[in-house]
């Protein structure tokens, strides 16, 4: 199996300025690498555009997995959504589905408001998980298993 590269970018206004330290990021990278993914500390920048900007980092950086935690619920500062949405390539609207099913699943009925989205950038699959640590942790149940086979069947492989 080859080692594949992927990014994590949390998007959070208070842990880019320095007012709690992110513990969502870590979740994420150390799922990943447990999966076998070479993965950098997660980058911590402020809602909206700099979300952008680091998804597009990640990916010219050669990502093929973008998972994103934060700023997908109602606030109006969560834009991590529509920014993503901005970007991909196309959507892929099951993943984030399965995401929000999973947690309703579970019991957690306000995983309905997280409004992620996932789709392709490039080569790359880029995910928007919920900012919450549960939320995260749901949501890589969901999103590990799948993220080899979509990353392969991006870049042309046979399935």
């Amino acid at each position: 199996m080859s080692t594949l590269r992927a990014a994590v970018v949390v998007a959070s206004n208070r842990a880019a300025a320095g007012v709690y330290e992110d513990t969502t990021g870590p979740l994420i990278v150390e799922a990943l690498r447990a999966d076998g993914w070479e993965v950098g500390d997660p980058a911590v920048v402020p809602d909206g555009e700099p979300v952008g900007e680091a998804i597009t980092a990640a990916v010219r950086a050669g990502a093929r997995a973008v998972l994103t935690t934060g700023g997908t619920g109602l606030t109006p500062t969560d834009l991590t959504p529509e920014v993503t949405r901005g970007l991909l390539d196309r959507e892929v609207p099951g993943i984030a589905e399965a995401i929000r099913a999973h947690g309703v699943g579970k019991g957690v009925p306000t995983a309905a408001l997280s409004r992620g989205v996932a789709g392709t950038v490039g080569q790359a699959l880029v995910v928007n998980l919920p900012g919450s640590r549960g939320g995260v942790k749901d949501g890589l149940l969901v999103v590990v298993p799948l993220l080899r086979h979509a990353v392969e069947q991006i870049a042309g492989s046979d399935h």
